[in-house]
């Protein structure tokens, strides 16, 4: 079967762990050169180390830019066009959770959710499409967006905030961008498979798959398959568009 992403360049932010780790390894498997950013240059090289000893062949380097930085966002993306000679692929995946009730919000809080989770997001995909502009087949912005984007969550209300935020930015930047080849969607996954989940006791995940009506939570690989579609030419003609990946969850 041919590789979905061959000869594609593509940056993963939040690649180190988890979902964001899962679209580095399968961006890989369809053939793409994969640079993988995380929050710290230990992490970031952690992660290049554990990639590598996976898959050998794969080209493949990480860096860890201050992805609320316009200017260091800017000179990590211009070394990765530098380097490999194109940026083909953003998937904007660095992201964080909360769960703090309303009146417990802090300042640090709610300015720390909207740097990761929203300006982070403006930031990179800025940096790309400056690159994009200029190629030739234009390239493909893709962010991560939730579940809670469509219906909310009972506490952390700033988290869904973002996320609705983050589908708003991801529909009007696909109006903006089109007529430069540049198509921008986001996947919004359902309770999935990481560290998160993996603290919770089995008596809190159980009440979960019950609304899941395919019975089971998400694996990281599964949002990364979506992550791989929309990066590929086989998604030519969408854009603007939030793919839900949660089992056809009703929370």
């Amino acid at each position: 079967m041919d590789q979905l992403l061959k000869g594609k360049v593509a940056i993963v932010t939040g690649g180190t762990r988890g979902i964001g780790y899962a679209i580095v390894k399968k961006y890989i498997q369809e053939g793409a050169t994969v640079v993988l950013c995380g929050s710290r240059e230990s992490t970031a090289q952690e992660a290049l180390a554990k990639v590598k000893a996976e898959f050998p062949e794969a080209v493949v380097d990480a860096l860890a830019p201050d992805l609320t930085s316009i200017e260091s966002v800017n000179k990590a993306f211009a070394y990765v066009k530098e380097k490999f000679g194109s940026v083909d692929v953003v998937a904007n995946n660095a992201g964080i959770s909360q769960n703090i009730p309303l009146e417990k919000y802090t300042e640090e809080d709610i300015d720390k959710i909207i740097a990761v989770n929203i300006k982070a997001v403006f930031v990179c995909s800025q940096a790309a499409a400056n690159i994009m502009k200029e190629q030739e087949n234009g390239g493909v912005i893709i962010n991560t967006s939730s579940m809670v984007s469509k219906n909310g969550q009972p506490s952390g209300c700033a988290y869904p905030a973002s996320k609705f935020a983050v589908n708003g930015f991801t529909k009007s930047l696909a109006r903006e961008l089109g007529k430069y080849k540049i198509r921008v969607n986001a996947v919004a996954p359902g309770i999935t498979r990481t560290d998160m989940l993996a603290v919770l006791p089995d008596a809190m995940i159980q009440p979960l798959i019950k609304n899941i009506p395919l019975g089971r939570v998400g694996e990281p690989e599964d949002i990364a398959n979506a992550y791989a579609f929309l990066a590929s030419d086989m998604a030519s003609f969408i854009t603007g568009d939030i793919l839900s990946v949660d089992g056809g969850s009703v929370v």
